[in-house]
């Protein structure tokens, strides 16, 4: 091969070397979730610890002496929902209840989420603990209804409102910029969140746009699979001239 064809497959290597170099930067740099969405998310005391629910709250049917959680915030799905905040101690919140026959006591954390997560307008109420005596059948949302009245729901069974907080709104998609709760870092399997509607009422489901993953888009992964393809066909086109 003469200097000169040398000079040339080095030249084309290492353009090809930069621009995979690019490619993976930007797959990096990707953003890792979709806009989020404002919603009330529902918890499971387990243990010492909150468990995103494994049912909505019109379908779940909590036991007696049961603790359970409602967290308004904003979050892209069930990994990142911010958990609720406060003691979530059954006897404190339900001891000067006493026990009735037929029925059963469950403790309910609200937790009306921080200024960052209210609408436009509104501002969360302070967080509060309930003891609701309900039936022994009765749902989390029966629960709920007793003690925290008015409630709202949308389509599919979101819970939109609990004691009228918010006023308006129902699992809204909210921008990047307006996104201010903590991470939790709970799995993906917890009560319903915006943007699945077919599994709503029964609590499966991610935000829409949302990558099964959180990760980037295959479409990237093709980007860069295709500079790599021309890349190396240049560089084998002109080892075969020299």
């Amino acid at each position: 091969m003469s200097a000169v064809r040398r000079t040339t497959v080095r030249r084309l290597t290492a353009a090809a070397a930069l621009l995979l170099a690019a490619a993976v930067s930007a797959l990096c740099a990707a953003p890792a979730y979709a806009d989020g969405y404002r919603y009330w998310s529902f918890w499971d005391r387990d243990g010492g610890g909150w468990a995103y629910a494994a049912q909505g709250p019109a379908t779940a049917v909590p036991g007696d002496g049961e603790v359970q959680g409602f967290r308004f915030s904003v979050s892209t799905g069930t990994q990142d929902a911010a958990k609720p905040r406060g003691p979530a101690d059954f006897d404190a919140i339900c001891g000067g209840t006493p026990a009735r026959e037929g029925a059963k006591r469950v403790a309910l954390i609200l937790d009306f989420g921080s200024a960052a997560d209210a609408p436009d307008g509104e501002s969360p109420p302070a967080g509060r603990t309930e003891c609701a005596s309900v039936p022994a059948d009765a749902s989390s949302g029966e629960a709920l209804a007793s003690v925290a009245k008015p409630l709202r729901y949308g389509s599919s069974a979101l819970l939109c409102a609990i004691a009228g907080y918010p006023e308006t709104g129902c699992g809204e998609q909210t921008s990047d910029d307006a996104q201010g709760t903590e991470s939790s870092g709970t799995e993906p399997s917890g009560s319903a969140a915006p943007g699945d509607t077919a599994a709503a009422s029964e609590g499966a489901g991610q935000p829409a746009g949302e990558q099964e993953d959180g990760g980037p888009s295959a479409g990237l992964y093709a980007g860069i699979a295709v500079v790599a393809v021309i890349a190396e066909a240049a560089i084998r086109q002109a080892r075969r001239r020299g």
